[in-house]
């Protein structure tokens, strides 16, 4: 970090760079938690499932490329093992133990809604104090979001469906 930045600081950056090095974990975590998810999936709206999936795994690798980039600016380390993602992870990995696109969906927005809590707890830390890493946090925190809504989407989509399906049968 340049000698500006230094003196701007308004932060206990050793507690910034724990939280920077606990979301970049959970990026990893959700990265393997959406890759893996896109893999098994089974039922309904798979095809289109699998591919939002992966489409937000490729997100979340891109959020764990930034977390890494800003915690070096920062002089910090990432989390070089990925024995330690786990431990310092607070959004835990949840392995599809059920492929079932229903159950999928639901593990991961429960994933995205803690990715949320987090990135909001980094915007707020650095709002008016480090605003590259807000920037950074704020970013993530709309895509979060995004993932967010989209999920429910998904869960909406095939609940209707369902209703559906029983009317007409019952109309049969």
């Amino acid at each position: 970090m340049g000698k500006t930045a230094v003196e701007i600081c308004e932060l206990d950056y050793n507690k910034l760079l724990e939280l920077l090095n606990e979301a970049y974990a959970e990026e990893w975590l959700a990265y393997y938690q959406y890759w893996l998810g896109a893999k098994l999936a089974t039922g309904a709206m798979r095809t289109a499932v699998e591919a939002e999936f992966a489409e937000h795994a490729d997100e979340e690798l891109e959020h764990a490329e930034m977390l890494a980039a800003r915690i070096i600016q920062l002089q910090g380390t990432p989390l070089i093992s990925p024995a330690d993602w786990e431990k310092h992870a607070g959004c835990r990995y949840l392995p599809p133990q059920n492929p079932c696109t229903v159950a999928l969906l639901e593990q991961n927005l429960a994933s995205e809604r803690c990715a949320v809590h987090r990135y909001r707890q980094i915007c707020d830390l650095c709002h008016g104090k480090d605003y590259e890493t807000f920037e950074i946090a704020r970013k993530i925190l709309h895509d979060e979001l995004e993932h967010e809504q989209e999920l429910e989407d998904f869960l909406a989509d095939i609940e209707h469906e369902k209703i559906c399906r029983e009317k007409h049968k019952d109309n049969k």
